[in-house]
């Protein structure tokens, strides 16, 4: 999928008008039957199925909020399976409404913009909109972002405020397969896997007036506690293609024999480290085999938790930082993503700095700013990019080197976030 890009000047680019928000609508039935049909398209050739808990329970009629975990594009074709004919809105980042007549069709079949990592005090507004006025259910992806490594990202903390305030059964749908079918860091090439889907019901109205915040967060911890490579290897499920490393080093970016970032290299089937040499092998299952030696790792989630934990060091001992070239797109409306030339993304304890545009961008965003970052790999085609900003303007940035920074970048953010915010509730010691 592409994105319109245009190339204009940075000073026209945040001269124009922003959009205007506008209510969400309920969506179209006649759309909603039309994406329902192309969903059997998608979903056939691998075999969906899904298995229901409690749904029995909701009344007839009553709209809830569903809460997925974001695999790929194929999502949207399991929700169309599941709840159809049923009407429910869509929460999506506000860059897939842009282009020429994307924003009347987004709000045609219920699609609700929003700025991932961006507080956004009209989205609950909308939402509530939809579920109490309109008596249409809402989807929403609670990570935000796409899993890289096949575990749950990030879950924004007291969700559950959220959940009680909309006052609303909540159902969870938690896809297996679908990760492994497509996972983001694979170049966008499709797999051999069948996909299913367990839809349950995290909470029920009465349920939702007893719990407590912190007691609806943990079930949702755990309704999102997955991880996809072992589902893989407990299911024994084979992934056969020839290509499955393809850009696996896009998340396993630090070598843990020589501990160099940005020299590994997923292709075909195997994982080098072209500084030390050393090579792993990507097996049917999902293991990784070293092909001489000892394996450091063998389980990719494991290998990424390290990564996380080299970075939490780094943010400690203060040798953390980012410091690249990148080409930079905007999103201010949403006729285009405007290409506004080049600069540098610096990123280190006291959060993004992002200067160009010949001395006429300087944006700088704290560390308490997000608890994770919008990153994306081959985002629409264009390129790896990392996102910063804010409601008046996004900046999406394009490494120009290339490298793998992408998955460091968002372990960073989180790491500081989690660090800043502790730091933030320790009592000041009297002297």
């Amino acid at each position: 999928m592409k994105i319109t890009t245009k190339k204009i000047s940075y000073e026209k680019a945040i001269a124009k008008k922003r959009p205007v928000h506008r209510k969400p609508r309920r969506p179209s039935f006649l759309l909603s039957c039309l994406i329902r049909l192309l969903s059997v398209f998608e979903l056939a050739p691998v075999n969906f199925t899904y298995t229901t808990e409690g749904m029995d329970a909701l009344p007839k009629g009553q709209p809830c909020l569903i809460l997925m975990n974001h695999s790929g594009f194929i999502d949207l074709k399991i929700i169309s399976k599941l709840f159809f004919p049923k009407p429910y809105g869509i929460v999506c980042t506000s860059d897939g409404f842009v282009g020429f007549g994307k924003e009347l069709l987004m709000r045609l079949i219920g699609c609700i913009p929003t700025q991932k990592f961006v507080t956004d005090v009209s989205l609950i507004k909308d939402m509530e909109y939809l579920l109490k006025k309109k008596n249409c259910s809402v989807l929403m992806y609670p990570e935000a972002s796409y899993s890289f490594d096949g575990t749950a990202t990030p879950l924004p903390r007291k969700m559950g405020v959220l959940l009680k305030k909309l006052g609303v059964p909540v159902v969870t749908v938690i896809t297996e397969g679908a990760f492994a079918r497509n996972p983001l860091y694979n170049c966008l090439q499709n797999r051999k896997v069948n996909v299913s889907a367990k839809v349950k019901v995290l909470a029920t109205q009465e349920e939702l007036k007893t719990l407590t915040v912190a007691e609806l967060d943990a079930r949702l911890d755990e309704a999102f506690g997955f991880d996809n490579f072992r589902w893989q290897q407990e299911n024994n499920i084979k992934i056969t293609e020839s290509f499955r490393a393809d850009g696996l080093n896009r998340i396993l970016y630090r070598c843990p024999h020589c501990h160099t970032e940005g020299k590994t290299r997923g292709e075909g089937t195997t994982l080098t480290c072209h500084s030390c040499g050393k090579v792993y092998a990507l097996t049917e299952l999902g293991f990784l085999e070293a092909k001489d030696g000892d394996s450091a790792f063998t389980h990719i989630p494991d290998w990424y938790a390290w990564q996380r934990a080299q970075v939490r060091k780094e943010l400690e001992d203060g040798t953390y930082k980012l410091d690249t070239e990148v080409d930079i797109g905007m999103l201010v409306d949403y006729n285009a993503i405007y290409m506004v030339g080049s600069g540098r993304l610096i990123h280190d304890e006291n959060g993004f700095r992002l200067t160009g545009c010949d001395g006429k961008l300087d944006y700088s965003q704290g560390p308490l700013a997000c608890y994770s970052a919008y990153s994306d790999y081959y985002w629409y085609e264009l390129g790896d990019m990392v996102c910063i900003g804010n409601q008046d303007a996004l900046y999406y940035c394009f490494p120009k080197d290339g490298g793998d920074i992408v998955a460091k970048t968002r372990l960073a953010v989180e790491e500081l976030y989690k660090m800043k915010k502790k730091s933030k509730k320790q009592p000041v010691q009297p002297l």
